[in-house]
């Protein structure tokens, strides 16, 4: 088919060698919970196929409050932060981000924000100022929870930002290229043929489809299948 995507997983299900030999892109979890250091990402661009490209998951600072369980996941303590408010921890936060994306040679960053995280006038004008201050050869995807179809659409066409969705809960309502993150319906489970059929008949553009459950990486396989049957 004329449509261009990858197929990947969202973190590593397997080894990264093996990973390596079957997928051509993965997104970068540890990077929203705790950021690896510089050493260790400079490690993963020089082991993984020239070709292979990561996307990353912007570092939790940014996107979520301290009060939020994924701080004590990731054994940090952080206050100030959260919600793109126009803060020194918040933008310290987008450096570290900006640099390891840099050393991957990533060329996507996801945005993921909590359900906390409403579609309000000050939530609207953080991410303006946020993202009208930070620079970066990347494209930014943003993947709001519970908003309004009418304030997704217009922050991410003013801001330029990809509309990142599971096609089987939600339409994408912006962005040139697709970016499709597949919770599973609940994340223990397995995708069926037939869904995954129907996952095929949903991309409409260029782009990215990312598993995200417990069965990640043969759904991805399977899937992979069924596209370069289609090409």
């Amino acid at each position: 088919m004329d449509i261009k995507v990858k197929v990947g997983c969202c973190g590593f299900p397997v080894g990264m060698k093996k990973y390596f030999e079957n997928f051509e892109v993965v997104e970068v979890q540890k990077t929203f919970y705790k950021p690896p250091s510089l050493k260790t990402a400079e490690k993963w661009r020089s082991e993984a196929p020239k070709n292979f490209e990561f996307t990353i998951k912007a570092w939790q600072v940014i996107t979520h409050p301290p009060n939020s369980p994924t701080y004590r996941k990731a054994g940090i303590e952080a206050s100030n932060c959260g919600f793109f408010r126009p803060t020194d921890e918040v933008y310290s936060a987008w450096d570290v981000t900006r640099e390891i994306a840099e050393i991957l040679k990533a060329k996507f960053i996801l945005f993921q924000t909590p359900k906390s995280f409403k579609d309000t006038d000050e939530n609207l004008q953080n991410m303006r100022e946020f993202f009208g201050s930070i620079e970066g050869n990347f494209t930014f995807g943003f993947e709001p929870r519970g908003w309004r179809e009418e304030r997704i659409k217009k922050i991410c066409e003013e801001l330029d930002l990809v509309h990142v969705v599971d096609p089987f809960v939600s339409e994408q309502l912006h962005g040139d290229i697709c970016y499709f993150r597949l919770h599973g319906f609940n994340y223990r489970h397995k995708y069926t043929d037939e869904e995954l059929m129907k996952l095929r008949g949903l991309l409409r553009k260029d782009g990215y489809v990312m598993f995200n459950n417990v069965h990640m990486f043969d759904d991805a396989l399977r899937f992979k299948g069924l596209v370069g049957e289609q090409e």
